[in-house]
């Protein structure tokens, strides 16, 4: 374990092994860090909070603050970080709120470049790439190998599905579908994320039936309440259109069209 002695540690704070803490950053009450994890210098870190091991937090971060939220009056709340993510300079992660359950949850081997902002009660899947200036509203969920580009803004309550890519700038303002590219302000769909599911592996038989359900919501002219059953009879042969599938009929926002 390497402490650097202008760092100020609160005595209730639980240190894994091998856990590095650089020059003049706080660690305050509640938190725990796994082994493994590194962070930098000037990183101020308030709890509840717990963080998974071999996380890497560089300098002017801060993790665990209370919510930028003026329903929020003290309730017990807590920030939860997985293993293996990187957290680049001047990141802001809220805890959650007593409306959102409690808790803002970050998943596993993300990274989350300089400038970004997670606001309570957000939910982060695993192996997700926030660009630099990216920011999240309260209550949003963002599944597992989603992209959100440089200086993405994602309204509260959206949800972001598996394998979504948010271009540079864009505005989301509603539910975002896995698979599906957007951009722009407001942002629109522009295909499948093609090569970001080649690059993951996706079959070429999978690809093509994801095309043909991305063709019957976004270009057959077809209202949803029309797309939908003919969904079904894709949905039954591919697990990757029945994501697509429950997750259009689940969309709390609507999907971004």
């Amino acid at each position: 374990m390497s402490i650097h002695p202008t760092a100020v540690i609160d005595p209730t704070v639980k240190l894994g092994e091998n856990v590095e803490i650089g020059p003049y950053s706080i660690i305050g009450a509640g938190v725990e860090i796994g082994a493994g994890s590194v962070i930098g210098p000037h990183v101020v870190i308030n709890g509840p909070t717990r963080i998974g091991i071999e996380n890497r937090i560089f300098q002017f971060a801060s993790i665990g603050e209370v919510p930028q939220d003026k329903k929020f009056h003290g309730e017990k709340s807590i920030l939860e970080i997985g293993d293996r993510n990187h957290i680049r300079e001047f990141v802001t992660i809220n805890r959650g709120t007593a409306d959102g359950g409690g808790i803002t949850r970050i998943g596993n081997d993300n990274w989350l470049m300089a400038y970004i902002h997670v606001a309570h009660d957000c939910i982060v899947g695993n192996n997700v790439i926030f660009s630099n200036g990216a920011s999240l509203a309260g209550h949003v969920t963002v599944d597992d190998h989603a992209i959100l580009g440089g200086f993405t803004l994602v309204h509260q309550f959206c949800h972001i599905g598996s394998h979504a890519f948010c271009g540079m700038g864009s505005a989301v303002s509603k539910d975002v579908p896995p698979y599906v590219i957007v951009n722009g302000n407001p942002s629109h769909p522009h295909g499948l994320n093609l090569e970001g599911l080649k690059r993951r592996g996706f079959s070429k038989e999978t690809l093509k039936q994801l095309r043909d359900a991305y063709k019957l919501v976004y270009r057959s002219g077809l209202t949803l309440e029309e797309a939908l059953p003919k969904l079904g009879s894709l949905a039954s042969a591919c697990a990757e259109v029945a994501y697509f599938t429950d997750f259009i009929k689940s969309a709390t926002r609507g999907i971004i069209r």
